[in-house]
């Protein structure tokens, strides 16, 4: 029997009303109705047409099978516990170049232990190391007082909509579809969320036409755009941007006094030749534009890529054209939080710092990563395949990151059945496909898209052996969910 807390003194209509307004669709009802049937298998393992859950509705790698890197967990392991370090066996049992990366990072640490606090904005010898990485990538210097480490990238993503939004009147402009983080964090630090569409008949390219018009139509609202967020690669979309639209969109937020809000957390997982990833402060420094020319901030995390870290939550943002007295705000933000998780600092710092050849690491690492980056392209292929073989289905190619968003042409009685039972129609769709076969994906709604196009977004995650079996299940429930519905 449910208590009645009546007499409480928290009632919904007394919280702030920021979080009642703001949704996020990775982790909305799909997924509590998958966890309600997984506890229904653990009980009954054949209460359902299905015996187990197959979660293709978030990008959470190792809880799909997927192994760490070696050499980040030893590393992660002999600056947990020093003491390893002193130990005889211990030479037999890691690489040369995981003992001597871990004596040094511990060597950077107050108190040589990952159960300190460091500075707020992360250890100073951890984002030195995370600067080479960024030179390397980039050809261009990084500079360790521009990176803030962080728990993942959504704690950055958060603090920077904090600095920047002041009340409603104040906008950022986001992508359609986009990451519901951006549109959940907007309305919880109280501005005002601007979409702009992709294009998905030109594989979900932005155009700066499209942005030109949102800007100006916000303006005429009266609300301050302050800034303008791109995914690259995409998410849910899985497209890369190419270098001359990048270079368009660093020339679009110089002309409008715009930060630019790069999100790049998938940079590793490209899966076409013709669509080389470059960050945008590489893009914008190529350009001649420096510090003083544009305000840029870059997000990166560790659960992305081949390392697919998740429950490790490092991550950092490279702040890039903000003044002193600006960065000085930003640094009182990072402090209110003391700092981010030791582990993950050091997870991120060897990220962007990972073995070179001639390290002992070098074979296994470039092995391991390389297994995973070929095999993410071959599951992505097939799923590509998979979805435009079906019937009122067309899906864009995955170029990176790690989703595929396909859209679906419902039948009327589909999105009658839908509107009868007061739900969205992809999201009746992603109900029904997981009732019959297990199989949880996100519906596109929860990520917005063109008013009449239904999509859904599924992870390429599950492991390799298991994709035929899932694409198998997809295209039954597809047929008879179509036989169902059609007029």
């Amino acid at each position: 029997m449910a208590s009645d807390y009546s007499c409480n003194a928290v009632k919904l209509d007394s919280i702030n009303p920021k979080v009642l307004e703001c949704e996020y669709a990775v982790r909305g009802e799909i997924e509590n109705l998958a966890q309600k049937l997984q506890e229904d298998l653990n009980v009954s393992p054949n209460s359902h047409p299905f015996n187990e859950i197959t979660y293709c509705n978030i990008g959470n790698p190792q809880s799909l099978g997927q192994q760490p890197i070696t050499f980040f967990r030893e590393v992660l392991a002999l600056c947990d516990h020093p003491a390893l370090l002193d130990k005889a066996e211990t030479k037999g049992l890691f690489s040369a170049d995981s003992i001597k990366r871990a004596f040094t990072i511990l060597d950077q640490i107050p108190g040589r232990t990952t159960g300190a606090y460091s500075h707020s904005q992360g250890i100073k010898g951890l984002r030195d190391a995370i600067c080479v990485g960024i030179e390397a990538r980039d050809g261009w210097p990084a500079d360790p007082n521009d990176i803030f480490l962080t728990d993942g990238a959504s704690p950055a993503v958060h603090m920077i909509m904090q600095l920047l939004i002041r009340s409603k009147n104040d906008g950022i402009l986001c992508p359609i579809p986009q990451y519901p983080l951006y549109s959940a964090s907007i309305t919880l630090h109280g501005g005002t969320f601007v979409p702009y569409y992709l294009d998905e008949a030109a594989g979900w390219g932005l155009e700066i036409s499209e942005l030109n018009t949102r800007l100006e139509t916000a303006r005429s609202k009266g609300i301050h755009v302050k800034g303008l967020v791109v995914i690259n690669p995409g998410n849910p979309t899985g497209q890369v941007l190419a270098e001359r639209n990048q270079q368009q969109i660093v020339d679009f937020c110089k002309k409008e006094s715009l930060v630019l809000l790069a999100d790049e957390v998938y940079q590793e997982n490209i899966y076409v030749h013709n669509r080389p990833f470059h960050s945008f402060k590489k893009v914008a420094r190529s350009m001649g534009y420096g510090e003083k020319d544009i305000s840029l901030v870059s997000f990166h995390s560790v659960s992305k890529g081949y390392y697919g870290e998740c429950g490790k939550r490092g991550g950092y943002m490279e702040v890039t054209g903000f003044g002193r007295e600006i960065r000085n705000q930003l640094y009182k933000l990072a402090s209110v939080n003391i700092c981010s998780n030791i582990s993950g600092q050091i997870l991120t710092s060897l990220v962007m710092n990972s073995p070179k050849v001639g390290d002992e690491s070098y074979e296994c690492y470039a092995t391991e990563r390389d297994a995973i980056l070929s095999s993410l392209a071959r599951r992505a292929k097939t799923l590509e395949y998979a979805f435009n073989s079906l019937e009122g289905v067309t899906c864009n190619r995955a170029e990176g990151a790690m989703f595929m968003f396909p859209c679906i042409d419902l039948p009327n009685k589909a999105i009658e059945a839908a509107e009868a039972e007061n739900t969205a129609p992809d999201a009746f769709y992603a109900r029904c496909l997981l009732n019959a076969t297990g199989i949880v994906v996100v519906p596109g709604s929860g990520f917005g898209q063109v008013r009449g196009t239904w999509h859904f977004r599924c992870t390429i995650l599950p492991r390799e052996d298991e994709i035929p079996t899932i694409v198998s299940h997809l295209k039954q429930f597809h047929n008879a969910f179509m036989n169902e519905y059609s007029n």
